[in-house]
């Protein structure tokens, strides 16, 4: 027995989906021999599929309801299709490469996505994306080549030079709409297998495509899976129209509404209020002087402190409200007696009761949160602490698209670097609701990286160590603009330089709180497969044609791009954080410790074989042509077998070759 190849495509989604169907009906299936290859595969049985499904079960041929559009099929056909790309590293690029957790990838969205799906399939908590809102003048991914030749693509300017598919959708197009509806769902077919459970995502837009947009999510997502949508007023619209359009959406689905916590955060206009006690405590040491100059400060600044302008009182604990109500809202409350601690007679019962127990109160009072009347007659209240005052996630937002604009010029000081880049503060809010201190968070329109700038930020102010993948098509800046100018060939290009300088403020305003702060990332492009025939099986090479590839990688590819092309065909994520070292002049990688080791080295020597093992591997990497016979191979699959005391199917599962 001899070490496998690896495989060379991305996940075929039809086998995805196929597996979530086993997961839950096995009996539908059965097995038969495949043609192409010999083995024996899984198979549907669609009449015991249609018996488990009963009355529920529908032909194609009658009427339902659905959304359709010229080209949906294809789409979805194309969604489940693998390829044989690969991302290949540009350490030049990056920020800290070896220890930083967070990726930036150039390349087709779709394609990227696929490619990530063996490593981040149900690992992303939270996506948010801005896609072309298709004005009538964006570029629109164009996925279907069926009907046109790619040289004429490319004279149409269909694709760029590099192969790279996008073009203009103009209002002309007689597939206007579903062009823009095909691109969207099948990037959303495969972003929906990347989510978590718990998981969420936020999508942009505007009137133009928002009624279609909200029917395709539901289709992939479930139209019970819907959250919400937010609209976001962003400035006045001064175009001469029946409607002064001032909003653009955002709308919100679950991967399982089911497992969706409650989203709340501390209310960022109370923490103004905590913040401004904290001067005034320094400055007055006496509780009504405190207290005098708070509520001052508060009638001041009331505009900026909605919601929270009755935290106006504060005792040896700090701020609170006594506005809360004793009374419960309905009648059967608790009707018990409360003494009042000076008149020492009984308090005023609310006509329908108390709405806390008799326990719960006197261990509020002992926990001194009781605010007391001067007499019986007044009922007490619970004082409310400000500290436990959470904010929701509202339906309604304001901020003025310009601030964002105008935070991006400052950043690079420069005018007209990006038009129209997503407010940072609104992003930093959506991470900050529906995550945890260590969720992963995906973009894949990322744009100038406002995602990316967002997820720093928020690491910053709460101590996380959340991580991003921001995924952007190199669209080139257009000729003559300021971006252009400034040196920014690409988009691409300016949202690097944006998180590089992001980061680097970040941690210039906070260098105490922001010493371990990941504001580095790893780049990647996408590019083709790095084989030199991916189309052919080893095993389909007769023995002249293996005397014309003895090495079946292509020449320009170094051993980071092997590394990390094995790394995507084996699931390993792309962030872990890897060392090298130097045995018999032959290089060996550490991928996340022993999680994968690997040796591209030509003729590697029994030193080398015996630091890998050395290692403790869980996985075991070679280039084929390392060995110079097969005999070797073999060798060296005994060897790693006994010496990690693995079993020969164990083996056949963890040492591969590329």
């Amino acid at each position: 027995m001899k070490p496998i190849r690896l495989e060379t495509t991305s996940v075929d989604g039809t086998k995805i989906n196929l597996e979530a169907l086993y997961q839950i009906a096995p009996s539908c299936f059965t097995e038969e021999k495949d043609e192409e290859t010999g083995e024996i595969k899984r198979v549907v049985n669609f009449e015991t599929l249609r018996q488990l499904l009963g009355g529920d079960a529908v032909d194609e041929d009658e009427e339902m309801y659905q959304f359709m559009w010229p080209g949906k099929r294809a789409a979805r056909y194309e969604a489940a299709e693998p390829i044989d790309d690969t991302l290949r590293p540009v350490p030049a690029d990056a920020v800290d490469w070896d220890t930083t957790e967070n990726l930036y990838i150039e390349g087709d969205n779709l394609r990227v996505l696929k490619l990530l799906q063996r490593g981040y399939m149900g690992k992303v908590k939270m996506i948010y994306i801005d896609p072309p809102y298709n004005t009538g003048n964006d570029f629109v991914y164009h996925d279907d080549f069926a009907h046109s030749a790619e040289e004429e693509d490319l004279a149409a300017g269909n694709i760029d030079e590099e192969g790279y598919r996008y073009r203009r959708n103009l209002d002309s197009n007689g597939r206007f709409h579903s062009d823009w509806c095909s691109m969207m769902y099948s990037r959303l077919l495969v972003a929906h297998s990347l989510l978590k459970e718990d998981g969420v995502i936020f999508i942009s837009i505007d009137d133009n495509e928002v009624h279609n947009l909200r029917k395709i999510c539901d289709e992939v997502f479930g139209a019970g899976n819907f959250v919400g949508e937010v609209i976001w007023q962003s400035a006045t619209d001064n175009n001469p129209r029946q409607i002064s359009t001032e909003h653009e959406y955002l709308l919100c689905f679950a991967k399982q509404t089911q497992n969706l916590p409650n989203w709340l955060i501390g209310s960022e206009n109370a923490k103004k209020i905590e913040l401004q006690y904290e001067i005034i405590k320094d400055k007055f040491h006496d509780i009504k002087s405190q207290q005098e100059e708070l509520r001052k400060w508060i009638k001041v600044n009331k505009a900026e402190l909605k919601g929270v302008t009755h935290y106006n009182n504060i005792d040896e604990k700090g701020v609170y409200s006594n506005s809360s109500n004793s009374s419960n809202t309905k009648p059967g409350g608790y009707m018990f007696d409360i003494i009042h601690p000076i008149t020492h007679k009984p308090c005023v019962k609310p006509a329908f009761g108390w709405r806390w127990t008799e326990n719960t109160f006197w261990n509020y009072n002992a926990n001194g949160d009781i605010e007391w009347g001067t007499d019986e007659t007044t009922q007490p209240h619970v004082k409310k602490r400000i500290s436990s005052v959470k904010e929701q996630l509202k339906s309604i937002y304001y901020e003025d698209g310009r601030v964002s604009t105008k935070g991006l010029e400052q950043l690079f000081e420069a005018k007209k670097i990006f038009d129209n880049p997503k407010p940072l503060k609104l992003i930093k809010r959506l991470i900050n609701f529906t995550t945890q201190e260590d969720s992963l968070i995906l973009d894949f329109f990322s744009g100038s990286a406002t995602t990316a700038h967002a997820v720093m930020q928020l690491n910053a102010e709460d101590g996380g160590k959340r991580k991003y993948i921001c995924v952007q098509l190199p669209e080139e800046t257009p000729e003559g603009s300021e971006a252009r100018k400034a040196g920014y060939a690409t988009i691409p290009e300016i949202a690097k330089e944006r998180i590089r300088r992001a980061g680097k403020k970040i941690k210039e305003e906070s260098p105490l709180t922001t010493q371990d702060l990941d504001t580095g990332f790893r780049v990647f492009r996408i590019d083709s497969g790095n084989y030199k025939d991916v189309t052919m099986q080893p095993n389909e090479y007769n023995q002249q044609m293996l005397d014309l590839f003895v090495d079946n990688i292509k020449a320009d590819r170094t051993d980071l791009d092997l590394l990390f092309g094995a790394m995507l065909a084996w699931g390993v994520q792309l962030s872990l954080p890897m060392t090298t070292e130097e045995v018999d002049g032959c290089k060996i990688y550490a991928v996340d410790g022993n999680g994968l080791v690997a040796c591209f080295a030509e003729n590697i020597s029994e030193n080398v074989v015996q630091a890998m093992a050395a290692k403790q591997p869980l996985r075991v990497l070679f280039r084929d042509s390392c060995f110079d016979e097969d005999k070797t191979k073999i060798n060296i699959f005994e060897r790693f077998k006994q010496q990690l005391d693995w079993d020969e199917k164990e083996a056949i599962q963890n040492i591969r070759v590329v």
